[in-house]
C-alpha cells in the first residue's frame, strides 16, 4: 500500500498517479509553472516496477503519447524534439528514493533561514530554513541540506558537503535529520542522485533511504 503522502505528491507533481501500464504520458499545467526555485521544468517523469508516468506540458502531450509504444530508452532521446524543445536538451533517468522511517542518528546541524549570512550561497535558493552543520569551534561551515518544497506532500531533500568535511558521517546525519523534520511537517521527503553517484546512494541509503527499484526523469 503506497503511502498517502507519496501518493498525493506524485498525483501533485505529475498529474497521474500510479502508471496502470508500462509507459503513460499525462499533460500536466504543472510543466508549464514556476517550480521550487522559479523555474519551468518541462518534462517531470517517476518510474516504479508497476509502470513510468512522464508529465509534460498539456499542448504537448499527443506528440509525446505517439512515441509511448516504444522502447523507453528511444521514447526519452525523441522527446525533447516532440516537446519542442533545442537538440541540446536531453533527457535523463536517476534513482528516486523516498523514506517513511529515517535513520535514528545523532542531529548534526541546526536550521537557519536561508539568508542567514552564515548559509553558503548554493543554499539561498531553496529558500525557507536550511538544515547546517558548522565547525564546533571555528563556526565555518561544513554542510548542509536544502529542501525542494515541491508541494504540501513530498519535498526533496539535497545534501552538500565541503571537501574538508567529508568523511565524517555529516551527510547521513544531517539528510536523516532534514527526513525526520519533513515527516514531521505531515510530508514525505524524497531523495534523488545520478545512478553513478555512489557517494549520494551511499548517503541515501546510511539516511534511511532504501533503494527501490524506482527511477526519477527529466530534462
Amino acid at each position: 500500500m503506497l503511502d498517502k503522502r507519496l501518493y498525493h505528491h506524485l498525483v501533485t507533481w505529475l498529474g497521474q498517479w500510479p502508471a496502470g501500464q508500462p509507459l503513460v504520458v499525462v499533460g500536466s499545467d504543472r510543466r508549464t509553472q514556476p517550480a521550487w526555485d522559479g523555474r519551468v521544468y518541462p518534462m517531470v517523469g517517476v518510474g516504479a516496477p508497476g509502470g513510468t508516468v512522464i508529465s509534460v506540458p498539456p499542448p504537448r502531450a499527443a506528440a509525446a503519447r505517439v512515441l509511448a509504444d516504444q522502447p523507453l530508452d528511444d521514447f526519452l532521446a525523441k522527446l525533447p524534439t516532440a516537446l519542442g524543445l533545442d537538440a541540446g536538451r536531453r533527457a535523463f533517468g536517476g534513482v528516486f528514493r523516498y523514506s517513511l522511517e529515517p535513520e535514528r542518528m545523532p542531529d548534526a546541524g541546526e536550521w537557519l533561514p536561508h539568508d542567514d549570512p552564515v548559509v553558503p550561497r548554493w543554499l539561498w535558493p531553496f529558500g525557507g530554513d536550511v538544515l547546517i552543520a558548522r565547525d564546533p569551534d571555528t563556526g565555518a561551515y561544513l554542510a548542509g541540506v536544502g529542501i525542494k518544497r515541491h508541494d504540501a506532500y513530498g519535498n526533496e531533500l539535497s545534501v552538500g558537503t565541503e571537501e574538508a568535511a567529508r568523511g565524517r558521517g555529516l551527510a547521513r546525519r544531517l539528510v536523516a535529520q532534514a527526513a525526520r523534520r519533513v515527516l514531521d511537517e505531515g510530508a514525505v521527503p524524497t531523495y534523488l542522485h545520478a545512478p553513478d553517484n555512489t557517494a549520494s546512494a551511499k548517503v541515501a541509503e546510511a539516511a534511511g533511504f532504501p533503494e527501490r527499484g524506482w527511477t526519477v526523469y527529466g530534462l
